[in-house]
């Protein structure tokens, strides 16, 4: 192998990846436990986004664990804020609930050594049973399409920091948990990175243990298609309509909405659409 191919195969490391945690009113680390059940959580470089209120701050005496407390509200001023204070050359998002996998980070690196030009290098995680937590394509993907994207999980996303940085690429704060709109953040920052012709890249490698329950499904039909009515406007656009007949027809199809419901969906999806045009 000559020299310039050995430099680019070793240009990310172990000590590259940082993890950026977003978690709320923490007042200790003891949380970080049991998301690292192969070592102590000190051996990884972390941050933490800890949005709090000022009599509830969390501190940290391990030089690898930093801590931002934040005043702010919602998981993508969180992500956002997180992105901005990481100093990894590699950043894995995670949330307050995750249990990776042992040699997680290196899984990272080889997956960003194969394809250093990635902004973003999507991973798989499993449900506590050790079942796959979704349908995940069965191949290392290099051109995923809308639909793809669509349905990627925020403990899936792996950044990195110096392409998406440079894109001026940030997750919009009008979607997801805390949000007017509460989900859907994912595929919007996505989405927006993909418009922009930076390379996203899906990896069939487990990386974390997810919980079963999300936030999307505490969400009624109604809630959702309301937020669905948003989320289409923002990343489809003219689109709109394509869009959302097509959510219609696969809920319908796996027995996730019924025929009656059809016109409360419209009529969410809706409101949700106009409501997002008028927040612009």
């Amino acid at each position: 192998m000559c020299k310039c191919n050995d430099k680019l195969a070793k240009e990310f490391k172990k000590e590259g990846v940082e993890v950026v945690i977003a978690t709320m009113n923490r007042n200790s680390l003891d949380f970080l436990i049991p998301m690292f059940p192969f070592c102590h959580f000190s051996e990884f470089s972390i941050l933490i986004v800890n949005q709090t209120k000022g009599h509830n701050l969390l501190t940290s005496d391990f030089p690898s664990v930093r801590v931002v407390n934040s005043f702010d509200r919602g998981i993508s001023k969180s992500r956002n804020l997180g992105l901005e204070r990481a100093r990894g050359k590699i950043i894995l998002i995670s949330d307050d609930d995750e249990i990776f996998k042992k040699d997680f980070d290196l899984t990272l690196i080889k997956a960003y050594n194969d394809f250093p030009n990635a902004a973003v290098i999507c991973f798989r995680i499993e449900k506590p049973d050790g079942t796959l937590f979704k349908k995940y394509c069965k191949k290392t993907k290099v051109r995923p399409s809308q639909l793809d994207l669509f349905s990627v999980f925020s403990p899936e996303i792996c950044i990195n920091k110096g392409l998406v940085e440079a894109s001026n690429t940030l997750f919009d704060t009008n979607f997801g948990l805390g949000s007017t709109f509460t989900m859907g953040e994912e595929a919007v920052f996505l989405t927006d990175l993909k418009q922009k012709k930076l390379q996203i890249v899906l990896v069939p490698e487990v990386i974390a243990v997810n919980p079963i329950i999300t936030t999307t499904d505490k969400l009624d039909f109604e809630q959702k298609y309301y937020v669905q009515g948003a989320f289409f406007s923002r990343v489809l656009k003219t689109s709109y309509f394509k869009g959302l007949f097509l959510k219609l027809f696969f809920d319908i199809k796996q027995n996730k909405l019924k025929i009656r419901q059809i016109p409360a969906a419209l009529r969410n999806a809706n409101q949700g659409k106009n409501d997002f045009y008028n927040a612009c």
